[in-house]
């Protein structure tokens, strides 16, 4: 794709493939769940014509990186060890960090445990989300949400992986990436990702049939449990970062979110953003902006947006 390079690196005892482009600082791109290096594939080409190196890793478990089996492998400091040992392979001291979903989730740790290392991060979907020290976090949403919440139905391994593998990974991915349901997201014991043979549903302008063969072939190739490993280590995370309780986040951030995200939209987040509890947490929190009629995988949806976001905020620095 219009020349974007890939290679493996050694980081943290496995090897991780990065998709890169361009010269000059670095912009890292995370992704989430279920997406690849793939999900930045326009935020690439536009950051690299503008004077940036942009580097988007498979995280660990995805895609071409390799795949531990353990779930205790899936931790944040294993993860965040994954991103500071690619960075130093590049020679750098700082970074700025784009990251969505899971990939927002890990950049917050990265920020947390290495402020030093990034230079500004713009954060889409999953806002800072501070420990509880109360709860375990799976047990909490657990009892908000129930059951067939999402986080909840992954927990156990290999019961969503053969109910995936029944579905098939592309309408899997179709599925997931096709909702624009707002609110926490269930998937129900017997149906769990909502697939009707006689309403089949169509992919988003904005991801074509080369998109989806692309990203299945990756999954079918790799499997998901890597992938899943993340929601399973939740409360190992919360085990190994209580000496972060109520520390705050002190990096330079900007907040972007799609108005019907269903992370944006599930009860307690709205207020959590908005009225002051994340600035609390994040002082350097500069801005919020909410795009209206923007789903959850805002990077692809809303391309040109989110690449004049991206660069207006880190151009300043």
């Amino acid at each position: 794709m219009e020349e974007i390079k890939h290679g493996m690196v050694g980081v943290n005892g496995i090897r991780m493939h990065i998709a890169e482009k361009g010269e000059g600082p670095v912009v890292l791109f995370l992704h989430g769940f279920p997406e690849l290096w793939y999900t930045w594939r326009r935020q690439i080409l536009a950051l690299s014509s503008l004077g940036y190196r942009a580097i988007a890793p498979d995280l660990r478990g995805y895609g071409d990186t390799e795949a531990p089996s353990s779930i205790s492998r899936y931790s944040c400091h294993h993860i965040v060890g994954d991103l500071v040992a690619l960075i130093n392979s590049l020679g750098v001291e700082q970074v700025f960090v784009v990251a969505h979903d899971w990939g927002a989730i890990i950049a917050w740790y990265l920020c947390l445990f290495c402020p030093k290392r990034v230079k500004a991060f713009v954060c889409l979907s999953v806002p800072f989300l501070p420990r509880n020290p109360n709860i375990k976090p799976v047990e909490s949403m657990r009892a908000l949400f129930g059951d067939d919440y999402y986080i909840c139905r992954f927990q156990e391994p290999g019961k969503i992986e053969a109910q995936i593998a029944q579905v098939g990974t592309a309408e899997v991915l179709k599925n997931i990436l096709a909702n624009r349901k707002p609110g926490p997201s269930c998937f129900p014991e017997e149906n769990a990702f909502g697939i009707d043979p006689e309403n089949r549903v169509t992919l988003p302008s904005w991801f074509s049939e080369q998109d989806l063969s692309f990203c299945a072939t990756k999954f079918n190739q790799t499997g998901f449990t890597g992938a899943l490993n993340y929601y399973r280590a939740m409360n190992l995370n919360w085990e190994m970062t209580a000496a972060w309780t109520e520390v705050q986040v002190k990096v330079p951030v900007k907040f972007v979110v799609g108005e019907l995200d269903m992370v944006y939209t599930t009860p307690g987040i709205k207020e959590y953003v908005h009225n002051g509890g994340f600035k609390k947490d994040v002082p350097l929190l500069e801005e919020i902006v909410v795009i209206e009629d923007a789903g959850h995988f805002i990077n692809q949806e809303r391309a040109e947006e989110i690449n004049a976001h991206i660069y207006d905020f880190i151009k300043k620095f």
